[in-house]
């Protein structure tokens, strides 16, 4: 009893297959590693390539890949896992030569994925990627079942039920999926329009996987997100809200983490998701300063937005954990350079929260204008105080003075961008 529960508690070890990185100076697949020590897996040796060659078999040469099977079984690996997509017959073929599983990165992310869901969308959402992935992979054949995919990764438990469906099973299945999920869509948008009747700004945290959004929502709205130094420790989008002032606030929302090339099954399954962000006022960038590969995680971040459409939301870059960048290679001068215009930030001391604060103030509130609005268009008051934030209002019998914050600006030809300020335009003091 004690040997099979060593066994079972002992953790898997997997061999990593990097795909050759020309622009990186250390070319160790190390997103990868992050990945696979996310579901507490072990790295037992990586092997990066020179070069991928597209043969049928195994999209590299015959002798490199029997180099990486030998490799696998010399370290005692349990599987092998690659930093790119593959194909499922590429898969069955590496499966037949090293007689062990083989996975790529797509299903290590969507295994994440599923290790994190907690509520019945992100559920939904999980099961959907999952089962538009094996769809094309029912033909997998291990040998002995029992020593694969259990419930969890790796695990030396019984196989997985979903690989063991025919496919008209997994196309209904998924069928009925997508329906739920579009009920839960619905859900959300009325949720969302409940939340705009009140004429709240939006405010989005994105940024790469375990930059420290959540941490930086608890901090900011006194929140209680999950928390934890892991990829992906959070999958629902959770909106609260964030004073700004005394008379005003934004409803700032944390977003599941970006990732590079994060699979299109689970970009598509959690769509309604990602929509918050689209529809978000303002887009803060969360950074995680301290790590290495911060510029070109903020880098993938941009690409996801534009791959979304919310490229063109304005936002501002906040450079989280700044009070840990002197423990890191990284130093405070390539930070300035490389993020002129960021925020330094941290979300366990305070710093940067009074900037963070004035730049959403300046941004949703709109800049404070003075006002002297004539007795006759005193509708005016009401639609400032229903789009803006009135700060002092007097009325006089001639006038009403007010000052207030009105969200939008003057283009170069004068004319304001917001239907609000537009009307007000000709009463500035």
């Amino acid at each position: 009893m004690v040997e099979i529960r060593q066994e079972q508690e002992q953790k898997v070890r997997c061999l990593l297959v990097g795909a050759p990185d020309k622009k990186s100076g250390n070319p160790e697949p190390q997103e990868l590693q992050s990945l696979v020590r996310t579901l507490d897996m072990e790295t037992a040796g990586t092997v990066v390539l020179t070069r991928i060659e597209p043969t049928p078999a195994y999209g590299i040469g015959t002798g490199k890949a029997q180099e990486i099977a030998d490799r696998a079984k010399e370290l005692s690996a349990d599987c092998i896992i690659f930093d790119w997509e593959i194909d499922p017959s590429k898969q069955r073929n590496w499966e037949k030569l090293s007689g062990m599983p083989v996975f790529d990165r797509n299903e290590v992310i969507i295994r994440i994925f599923d290790s994190r869901a907690q509520t019945k969308e992100a559920s939904l959402q999980v099961e959907l990627a999952k089962l538009q992935y094996s769809l094309p992979r029912l033909s997998h054949t291990y040998g002995d079942m029992a020593r694969q995919r259990g419930g969890a990764f790796g695990n030396k438990g019984s196989g997985e039920t979903q690989l063991e469906l025919d496919r008209r099973q997994i196309e209904d299945k998924i069928v009925q999926i997508k329906k739920e999920l579009a009920q839960v869509a619905v859900n959300r948008n009325i949720q969302r329009r409940q939340r705009e009747r009140t004429a709240a700004a939006t405010c989005s945290l994105v940024g790469y996987t375990n930059a420290g959004k959540s941490s930086l929502l608890n901090a900011l709205t006194g929140a209680d997100v999950l928390v934890e130094n892991k990829l992906f420790a959070t999958l629902d989008p959770t909106t609260r809200k964030c004073p700004l002032s005394e008379a005003s606030s934004v409803l700032m929302t944390d977003t599941v983490g970006f990732i590079s090339n994060l699979p299109h099954t689970l970009i598509d399954a959690f769509k309604s998701t990602l929509e918050e962000t689209v529809l978000s006022d303002f887009l803060l960038v969360v950074v995680d300063a301290s790590d290495p590969e911060c510029k070109k995680q903020y880098d993938q971040v941009q690409k996801v937005l534009k791959e979304i459409h919310a490229e063109n939301i304005p936002q501002a870059i906040v450079l989280n954990k700044f009070d840990r960048v002197k423990d890191n290679i990284i130093t405070v001068s390539t930070l300035n350079k490389t993020f002129p215009q960021a925020i330094h930030a941290s979300a366990k001391t305070g710093m940067g929260f009074d900037q963070i604060i004035s730049v959403l103030t300046e941004n949703l509130l709109g800049k404070e204008w003075k006002f002297e609005i004539p007795m006759e268009s005193a509708p005016l008051v009401e639609l400032a105080r229903k789009n803006g934030t009135i700060k002092k209002e007097e009325w006089l019998e001639d006038r009403i003075e007010l000052t207030a914050r009105i969200p939008g600006k003057f283009d170069e030809n004068g004319n304001g961008t917001t239907r609000t300020l537009s009307l007000l335009k000709e009463f500035i003091k």
